[in-house]
């Protein structure tokens, strides 16, 4: 029973590890196409396109979700 439990607090631990570098990785993209998209950042086809200001957008929003629920706090039950 020890094991189990043990097993299935490290399974929890490396999903949420993996959902926190899924959750950065796509709000630190999100941020340069939005960023791009809205003219800040030269140098790209996706500069000053709104388009891309929309991908980045919602790309950053699905980061910031990912990051909230892989660290959401589990009730004790």
């Amino acid at each position: 029973m020890a094991l189990h439990k043990r097993l299935e607090s490290t399974q929890r631990l490396v999903m949420r590890i993996a959902l926190s570098v899924l959750g950065v990785l796509c709000l630190l993209v999100g941020c340069v196409f939005f960023l791009q998209g809205i003219n800040v950042i030269p140098g790209s086809f996706m500069t000053g396109q709104t388009k891309w200001a929309i991908y980045g957008a919602l790309t950053a929003i699905v980061g910031i979700a990912l990051l909230v629920f892989a660290n959401r706090r589990k009730n004790a039950s």
